[in-house]
């Protein structure tokens, strides 16, 4: 079954919170590239604001062990899909979010360079929910109309453009799922 939340439904939906982690393309007709990731934060928990803290600088170390090691660091995504489906933007798409580090993809590397980002509240191992799914599956229309370089063979995970270094979204994410829901 389609999801059928238009793309207008979902841009005023969308919660916006600017993450300082990002600068300008080189060539923003070179969107070409769309990559799925994973978060929790702390690693295996949901919900609260630590994702939002990380991606705005903002992540205080003291508040769980595990934060004394990512706290500075200078990451983002573009968006975040909660558990509940909302997203939050963090980037413009046509500004380079900094969410692939060294990547590369069909022989190109520096993917930040020509992809967006989209983080997944989850682990590698748990299984993603219905509402993600479904907004995921609205945000990558609207996406390919508005870059429509980013056809279905350029839509990976983070763990196909960094293999030995990522493995995200990992293996409890349902491509076939995600697909069918796009048509």
């Amino acid at each position: 079954m389609k999801f059928t939340l238009s793309a207008d439904h979902w841009l005023n939906e969308a919660k916006h919170v600017a993450s300082p982690f990002y600068d300008e393309r080189s060539d923003e007709d070179d969107i070409s590239l769309l990559v799925v990731h994973n978060i929790s934060l702390p690693p295996g928990q949901f919900g609260g604001p630590y994702i939002e803290q990380l991606f705005t600088g903002k992540l205080d170390p003291n508040e769980h062990p595990f934060f004394k090691v990512i706290h500075q660091f200078k990451v983002s995504a573009h968006c975040l899909i909660r558990r509940d489906g909302s997203v939050i933007q963090f980037v413009p798409f046509n500004a380079r979010a900094w969410h692939a580090g060294v990547s590369s993809f069909a022989g190109r590397e520096r993917c930040n360079d020509y992809s967006i980002g989209i983080e997944l509240e989850g682990t590698d191992f748990t299984a993603y929910t219905q509402k993600q799914y479904e907004a995921l599956a609205v945000v990558t229309n609207v996406l390919q109309a508005a870059y429509p370089q980013i056809v279905n063979e350029r839509i990976t995970g983070h763990q196909y453009i960094a293999p030995l270094r990522k493995t995200d979204p990992g293996l409890s994410f349902d491509w076939k799922k995600y697909h069918k829901l796009r048509k």
